[in-house]
């Protein structure tokens, strides 16, 4: 099973250390009305008439493990991001564990497919790295189904895209899922930013 922790966030130094203080602040540039302790409703305003440009200025770093590298090749397809990844170049992969597809690990004839083939995956990767393979190229053996980690910053809008995209219906369940997760913590560090979509799949019809 994966994890996902939020491990920092951009604070505002002017005016307070709260994120919605950045984005009100940077609203002001734009909106002159802005009151004092107004931030959420200002910033759900915002949202709900289109003008997300102000949400870029505030970002989260959340840090993720037990993916897979399946999951990760559509993750790092979302821009504007930072990706940080664990590198099978330098990283031995001789104790790695892999992720189980929900529809594999019910049927136990496929079940045994899947293992079999994991298992010989990883012995030749041993094997060559007994040889003296480096690194580098033994792991090219390895399936997608490998688990990683990584540390990945979006600004707010890119998020909410992120969001809007790995939460549909036809995404892939994995990424599906870790959306959620993402979204449950992003709504309950900053709710005004995310509080729309966390009832659109979350509370609402749920993911």
């Amino acid at each position: 099973m994966f994890h996902v922790k939020l491990i920092a966030m951009t604070q505002c130094l002017e005016d307070g250390p709260e994120p919605e203080r950045l984005i009100t602040h940077a609203g002001r540039v734009c909106y002159k009305s802005v009151k004092q302790g107004d931030f959420d409703n200002f910033i759900r305003a915002r949202i709900r008439e289109g003008h997300d440009s102000i949400l870029e200025h505030v970002s989260l770093t959340f840090e993720i493990s037990g993916i897979s590298r399946a999951c990760m090749s559509q993750l790092t397809r979302h821009r504007i991001a930072s990706f940080s990844v664990e590198s099978q170049r330098r990283v031995s992969a001789d104790n790695i564990d892999f992720v189980i597809p929900p529809g594999i690990s019910g049927n136990p004839s496929a079940l045994k497919v899947f293992t079999d083939a994991v298992n010989v995956s990883v012995a030749a990767y041993r094997l060559l790295r007994e040889m003296g393979v480096r690194k580098e190229d033994s792991r090219f053996v390895l399936p997608s189904a490998a688990e990683t980690k990584l540390t990945v910053t979006m600004n707010i809008r890119s998020l909410r895209h992120f969001f809007n995209v790995r939460l549909s219906k036809g995404a892939q369940w994995e990424i599906r899922a870790l959306a959620g997760r993402m979204l449950e913590i992003a709504h309950r560090a900053i709710p005004a930013a995310f509080e729309d979509l966390y009832t659109e799949y979350i509370s609402g019809k749920g993911y």
